[in-house]
């Protein structure tokens, strides 16, 4: 785990125990983090807030403590996270690949285009949400700006599709359900991507690189999530909690329910009415 990861998590989490584990080169540094933070937790509370695992070989055991440890959240590699689903009954909160797709529409502005692409490919290529696949429509592929970008990208082949429909079952084959945007101007056009593209985070004319918690105004990231239980897309600390149930209320996230001897009583007197719902195709 990385030491800004490692940081976040750890200030956004204290609100019960936690486990954390990070990669060797990162060792010191967040030995360092760990110390800092658990300093400033109150006596009252306790350093082992926050546990600390120094060993892999660690791991397999506390995979195991399915009655004790609630969420696992790996932060690594396609094979790191997949190999954790595999191993555990603990629910995983994470996404084993982060194959992110753009379309560029023939309508597209395509200087901005050329910008956009640009920045989600060399920003942080090793991000998981930089882009992996440029789709193109087949109008522009004797375009000079498409060609001058493919020259900017350095790129050997792109696949040309042609089209929108064609373009929309290529993501759903290939994809990860992670990241997916669509440059154009045409508003028809970008609402049927946004609506028929089933991934967790959909973008309209930006990066993929906005596909981050904190420039979702989530605060500090914990993970983005594939997954299409609970949290899905980029999960801040909001996207671990659970509902509690103790009076007819919300409050601080809390639904409450308090009453004095009341009882269901089959819901005697109340007229149901039921209607079709219109279905789109």
């Amino acid at each position: 785990m990385q030491p800004l990861a490692t940081a976040s998590l750890e200030q956004q989490t204290q609100f019960k125990e936690n486990e954390m584990e990070w990669g060797k080169e990162a060792r010191r540094s967040n030995a360092i983090l760990h110390k800092v933070i658990t300093a400033a937790i109150p006596d009252t509370v306790g350093e082992r807030l926050i546990g600390l695992v120094t060993a892999r070989d660690e791991i397999p055991d506390l995979l195991k403590l399915d009655d004790v440890i609630d969420l696992v959240i790996p932060r690594g590699s396609n094979s790191l996270v997949s190999q954790i689903k595999e191993s555990t009954k603990i629910p995983v909160l994470g996404h084993a690949d982060g194959v992110c797709h753009v379309y560029v529409d023939k309508y597209a502005n395509l200087e901005m285009a050329k910008q956009i692409v640009l920045g989600a490919k060399i920003d942080y290529p090793a991000a998981c949400n930089a882009l992996e696949t440029l789709l193109v429509h087949n109008d522009l592929l004797e375009t000079a700006p498409l060609t001058e970008l493919i020259s900017d990208l350095r790129t050997e082949g792109v696949t040309i599709y042609g089209g929108l429909r064609i373009t929309i079952d290529h993501i759903h084959r290939h994809g990860s359900a992670h990241t997916d945007c669509i440059l154009a101007e045409d508003h028809d056009v970008s609402e049927i991507f946004l609506n028929q593209v089933d991934s967790a985070a959909i973008i309209h004319n930006a990066s993929t690189r906005f596909c981050d918690g904190a420039r979702f105004g989530l605060g500090a990231e914990v993970g983005i999530s594939t997954s299409r239980i609970h949290a899905r897309g980029s999960v801040g600390v909001e996207g671990l909690l659970t509902t509690q149930c103790v009076k007819l209320e919300v409050f601080d996230g809390i639904m409450l329910l308090r009453g004095s001897g009341q009882v269901v009583d089959g819901d005697k007197g109340v007229t149901y009415t039921h209607n079709n719902l219109p279905i789109e195709s």
